[in-house]
């Protein structure tokens, strides 16, 4: 979350956080007197109104594995502009070999997304949006990408903050 500007870190305490599990993934360690069997989880949380985070978490067991994630996920959250219940405009992310394509959508298209973007979306409260997700599929990946592309994202007050301009010129030249 550092080499963003204007990310606005959120603190978990007073908010309705939904937690969503993207992904459960068996691991194996291997030693001499056997296999070792292992969980790691990545989970997203949010408060469906522009709050949201995501962690990773791993354990012997899935269900501790999920409580260390939903966690991490609670120190990890931040806001994103929302313009109802859309995006301010559209954004690419990219994330190891995965790239993520979001489109802001008229009233009435839904969530337009695969499985991990649509986790992440769903959890920061768009609900008209279309997306694209290219490369690797791997849902640690898509989840950074699309986190990537949110705080990417910049309100119309922020541009016309950064440019020195009324909010009126930013929409209409």
């Amino acid at each position: 979350m550092q080499g963003y500007k204007n990310v606005e870190r959120v603190k978990p305490s007073g908010l309705e956080l939904v937690d969503r599990l993207v992904a459960v993934n068996r691991v194996t360690k291997v030693t001499k007197g056997g296999r070792t069997f292992g969980f790691s989880a990545i989970v997203v949380v949010g408060n469906g109104e522009g709050v949201v985070g995501y962690g990773s978490g791993k354990s012997l067991d899935v269900a501790s594995a999920i409580a260390k994630a939903v966690e991490e996920a609670k120190k990890n959250l931040v806001r994103i502009p929302l313009i109802s219940a859309t995006l301010p405009h559209e954004q690419k992310g990219k994330f190891g070999g995965s790239k993520v394509l979001l489109l802001p959508a008229s009233h009435g298209t839904g969530v337009i997304a695969g499985g991990a973007v649509r986790a992440v979306l769903e959890s920061v409260g768009v609900h008209d949006v279309l997306s694209k997700s290219q490369g690797s599929s791997n849902p640690h990946n898509v989840v950074k990408a699309t986190f990537d592309a949110l705080l990417q994202l910049r309100s119309p007050q922020q541009v016309a903050a950064e440019r020195g301009i009324s909010l009126d010129k930013v929409f209409n030249g």
